[in-house]
Formats: structure tokens, sequence, C-alpha cells
């Protein structure tokens, strides 16, 4: 497949615009998911009868493909730029969400999911590669932070209108799904201007691969970054059992849930701009996980339904702050001849991290239970992730500019002809 020709440089108004088109595919992206997925176990297990376990093993297989195949599309972002992928990506994940309303056995639900897996992997990367590739250095934490307030109104919305149409038929759920998608597909295809997302004339080979898993200073940060993912899916997992537990009643997982959007919602834009005035993108990183952290030490010794709700409120105030600086120290390590290629093995630390977190988040959890250990077991979760960004964090700081965009110096004044005379009289 033949590199795509370098566009002509955008206009500011372009740039703009297609900012915006990245957030309305961020907001769509996040609401078609969230619409459908967490409602599968519900349609599958209590609808239909089939076994708890058959649904996790297809839900996992889900999520390895979509996070394996990002490093390979992010490598053909490079080559052929982000639209021709997010456009064929969304037709796919369309097709597999909109399919899966009418797989009632195994192997057309897994086939389904797989389909939607890809599409995904198709967007993740290039969408990431996209908004650096819109932004500059200084505008990147504000614009993240608005793609998080962004993303999660978009859950919110999913999660509410697909426990809506439930009740009439999950086939409505997951044509619903597919429409957000169609959407993207369309505002993407007609409104996102061309663009090469790689600045490098090897852009798009697996050379890039190896050169971005050479990286030790990227590869590093990933490493860490992995922390920040097992700690993050320990709101879904482990402090939702704490919060059950605690409060006698199931509801309460809701509950956490409506105070993690009010928190995302409310703050998730003001509040890292303001702290962005003060520290650069790897401190933010560092204070969020450190007060991620704590909301995770406050579930250890939370002993009353109140205490979980403020511990799960300071959890989500930490992912919130460090979310955005996380983002931008990914953007600004990315070598520019091979954004697509880093932010395609970025998405490596989550499925690294997310999976660790769910296979040893509840083994540790059940552990701390029975060894009256369950402090210690909290800040093992999230400690460990903001010492090791402390230790590095002048490596972290470091911004990769493509050289070409950096403006060209003032022309300097031509020196003024000497006289003849004077000419005559050096000689």
């Amino acid at each position: 497949m033949a590199a795509l020709p370098a566009p002509s440089p955008l206009s500011e108004t372009q740039r703009r615009h297609g900012l915006w088109v990245i957030q309305i595919a961020n907001f769509f992206a996040w609401g078609g998911f969230f619409l459908v997925v967490p409602l599968v176990a519900v349609q599958y297990v209590d609808n239909l009868g089939w076994a708890a376990g058959t649904v996790g093993l297809l839900l996992a297989v889900r999520q390895f493909t979509q996070q394996s195949a990002t490093t390979l599309f992010g490598v053909l972002c490079d080559r052929i730029g982000p639209k021709p992928l997010i456009c064929t990506g969304m037709v796919l994940r369309g097709i597999g969400f909109a399919t899966m309303g009418y797989a009632t056995a195994f192997w057309p639900m897994l086939g389904s999911l797989v389909l939607a897996a890809i599409g995904g992997a198709m967007f993740d990367s290039p969408k990431s590669a996209t908004a650096v590739a819109l932004t500059r250095p200084e505008e990147r934490q504000r614009v993240y932070a608005l793609m998080g307030v962004i993303g999660g109104i978009g859950v919110t919305i999913g999660t509410q209108l697909g426990a809506l149409l439930i009740r009439f038929d999950f086939r409505l759920v997951c044509l619903a799904a597919a429409s957000a998608y169609i959407v993207i597909l369309f505002v993407v295809w007609i409104f996102l201007p061309p663009l090469r997302v790689a600045s490098g004339a090897a852009a798009g080979s697996l050379s890039g691969l190896g050169i971005a898993l050479r990286d030790r200073t990227f590869v590093r940060f990933m490493l860490l970054m992995s922390g920040y993912w097992f700690a993050w899916t320990q709101f879904s997992l482990t402090i939702t059992l704490a919060a059950t537990e605690i409060a006698g009643t199931t509801a309460a997982v809701s509950w956490i849930y409506l105070v993690n959007t009010v928190v995302a919602v409310g703050l998730g834009f003001v509040l890292p701009a303001w702290l962005g005035r003060w520290l650069p993108p790897i401190q933010l990183t560092i204070g969020g996980m450190a007060v991620l952290a704590i909301g995770l030490a406050m579930v250890g010794f939370a002993s009353t339904t109140a205490m979980v709700l403020v511990a799960a409120a300071v959890f989500s105030l930490g992912a919130i702050i460090s979310r955005p600086g996380q983002e931008t120290v990914t953007a600004n390590l990315a070598d520019p001849a091979f954004r697509g290629t880093y932010f395609g093995v970025a998405f490596l630390s989550m499925a690294i991290g997310g999976g660790l977190g769910n296979l040893v988040g509840g083994v540790a959890y059940d552990y701390g239970i029975r060894h009256d250990l369950q402090t210690v077991t909290w800040l093992m979760f999230g400690g460990v992730c903001a010492i090791g960004l402390w230790w590095n964090r002048r490596a972290f700081s470091a911004v990769r500019e493509d050289p070409a965009a950096e403006p060209p110096p003032p022309p300097q004044p031509a020196p003024r002809a000497r006289p003849a005379s004077a000419t005559a009289a050096g000689k």
C-alpha cells in the first residue's frame, strides 16, 4: 500500500474544525460502547441463560483483540493517514454491534464482538495521533481534559439510553449503538481534513514499531502507566465489591458510578486546566496518581456507605487530574516520525495493566479480606506507579516535536556593501 502524500499545511480554521470532529467522534464512541457492552451480561446471562463464565470469556477475547490490533493499526495510520482507517473501522464496528442483537449462539456472538473489536482498534490510535497532529504542545493538556469530559458525558448518556431501550428489546440497544458509529463515519468522512500524523520518510513501516519498542524512555513511561490502568480497573471491580459488601445492597454500585459521573463532568475540565497553570504534565500525572492512591487507601479504611462514596469521589478526582497529563506526556514523548505507531504501542499499557488489574485485583482483594490486610492491599494498587513516575519525572518532561513544524528563523539583514575606496583599502 502506497504511503499517503504529504498534504498542504492546514489552516487555523481547518485545525479547529478537525479538533471538533475528534471531540464529536470521541463522544459518540464512548456513548455507543457503553450503550451496549454493560448490558451484554444482562442479556446473555439473565435473559438467555448463558453461563457467566462464557460471557466473560467472550468479553475478554474482545478486549484482547482490540488492544493488540491497535498496535498494528497505529503503524498503518502512519502510512495512509487516520481518515480512511477511522471510516473503515466505524463501518466494521457498526456492523459488529448491529449483528450482536441477532446473535443467540456462541459463534455468531464471538464473530460480532471480534468485528466490533477490530473496528475499535482502527479508531483508537488514529484518533489519538490525529489529536496530537492538530494540537500544539502548550494546548494539549486542555484538549485532553475536554476530551475526558465529553467522553464522560457520552458514557452517562449511553448507559442511561441503554437502560431505557433494553426494557423493550436488546436489538434496539444494539442498533442504537451501531447508529452512533455510523454518525462518526459521516462526520469524519465529510469534515475531517486529510492529514498525515507522521513526518518521517519511513513512516508506516515496521521499523517504526522497533524504534518505539527500543525507546527506553517511552517504554518505561508505558510500563508505569500500566500501573495506572491496573488501579483504574479497580473502580469497576474491587471498589464495587467493597461498596456492595459495606452497603449490603447491589444498589451501591449505581451510587458510586453516580459519584464518578458528577466528579468527571463537573470538574473534569476545570480542575486540570486550573492546575495546569502551575504544574507541567508529568507533575499533573504524578499528583493525580497520588490522589487516586489515597482514594484507594480510603476504601481500605471505610466502614460505612458514606465513607465508600467519599473514597470513590477522591479516586475519581485523582483520575480526572492524572488522565490529561498522562495523554499529554504520551504525545510529547512520541517520535513525530512515527506518531501512530507510538500511540499503538501506548495502548499496550492499557491491555497489560487492565488485564492484570482484573486478574490480580480480585485475588488481592480476597487475600486482604482473609488476612486482614485490606489497607496494605489498597495502597499497593496505586502507590507504586506514583513513586515510579516521580523518580523518572525529568526524563518524562521532554517534548519531541517535528523540526519541520518549527517556524523558520527570522531573516537576517543583508550586510551593506562597502564603498569601493574602503574595499580597495582593505586589500
